[in-house]
């Protein structure tokens, strides 16, 4: 079975696909945002967990309905208000923001399926904040939102752990969006800071303006140098470890080989891979390694170029690395099904010739 992070980003890609088809705000509930919740752990079909169309009486105005409350001890906990995709997800037009206080939920979620905001009421107790703790976009979602995202799953769901921690993410996300805009476009008062700590002469508006693009390029300088380093220090370990590796194999390597049976199911996988992938890549160029946990496609017999792997000892997985070299594993019945994953495969060469 596949693992939280790797649900939301098949979700992510599946969404991706599927938006020229969801025309309205049915179809989007139904298509995002229902998966959405039940990858979350909950059963979109249980009244007890997830109650759709969720009375919030306000005032004299009665029967204002929610799109979705999750419950929890009879109680709803996050009020959910879906959107269309295409539509602007302002909290002050919302529902939402409306009937937040005439409930005990603690959290609100609104949504269009493709963007999630978060909130709470950090600045006034029982009245929803007009700005989210916490928002992600599903087609760009990072591994450090994947991590903050889990904690609203049903497994993990704690109110008291994340409204704890809600009011720092809320100004760690707002401090990275204002660096972001001063780096792109330096302000007045941070040309003036950052210049007050070189400069020695008087900071006058002529100076600001001889400053302003040298702050700019320092800032963009040190980002992709630190990128640079880090990529270095990741190749590196990574030649250290083939190295050591290859050390082993060296000095025994009727051990390392003796336990190693390639089976007619994983040679089968592999003509399913190369027939897949022949029509963007010379079928010379994509080769197997069998290891003793797992049979690896290769491009041009190079183990840093892996198309994909197979686990077949078991239960049986087809896992693609992602552009950070990470595991995204597919769940298969049998050989076959490697042809449902067709996409990730082609991804995963373009990548790979994209680099080279």
């Amino acid at each position: 079975m596949m693992d939280f992070k790797d649900q939301i980003l098949q979700l992510a890609a599946r969404a991706e696909k599927m938006l020229p088809q969801i025309q309205t705000e049915e179809a989007t509930k139904n298509a995002l945002i229902m998966p959405f919740i039940q990858i979350m752990g909950y059963d979109v079909f249980n009244p007890f967990e997830v109650n759709p169309e969720f009375i919030a009486d306000i005032g004299i105005k009665k029967g204002e309905k929610v799109d979705y409350a999750i419950m929890k001890d009879g109680e709803p906990a996050i009020l959910i208000e879906c959107k269309h995709h295409l539509e602007n997800l302002d909290p002050h037009n919302s529902q939402l923001f409306r009937y937040f206080h005439t409930t005990s939920a603690k959290f609100g979620l609104l949504s269009n399926g493709m963007v999630y905001r978060f909130y709470t009421d950090l600045v006034d107790k029982n009245k929803m904040d007009s700005t989210p703790f916490f928002e992600f976009k599903l087609s760009e979602i990072k591994d450090t939102e994947i991590l903050e995202l889990k904690k609203f799953h049903k497994s993990y769901f704690d109110v008291e752990n994340i409204t704890n921690t809600a009011s720092e993410l809320k100004y760690l996300n707002e401090l990275k969006a204002l660096l972001t805009r001063e780096i792109n476009a330096p302000s007045e008062n941070f040309v003036a800071f950052f210049t007050k700590q070189v400069y020695p002469g008087a900071i006058t508006a002529k100076v600001k303006e001889q400053f302003t693009p040298i702050i700019k390029k320092s800032f963009n300088q040190l980002i992709s140098e630190t990128i640079s380093d880090r990529l270095k220090s990741a190749l590196n370990q990574e030649k250290e470890k083939d190295e050591q590796e290859a050390v082993k194999i060296e000095e025994n390597p009727e051990s390392s080989l003796a336990n190693i049976v390639t089976t007619d199911e994983e040679l089968e996988g592999f003509l399913i891979v190369k027939s897949i992938l022949r029509q963007f890549v010379d079928h010379r160029r994509i080769v197997y390694r069998d290891a003793q946990s797992y049979f690896a496609i290769l491009l041009d017999d190079n183990n840093r170029k892996t198309i994909c792997r197979l686990y077949l000892n078991n239960k049986k997985y087809l896992v693609v690395l992602d552009e950070n070299k990470k595991e995204v594993k597919y769940e298969i019945q049998s050989i076959d099904e490697i042809f449902n994953y067709s996409e990730p495969l082609i991804d995963s060469i373009k990548r790979l010739e994209k680099k080279a």
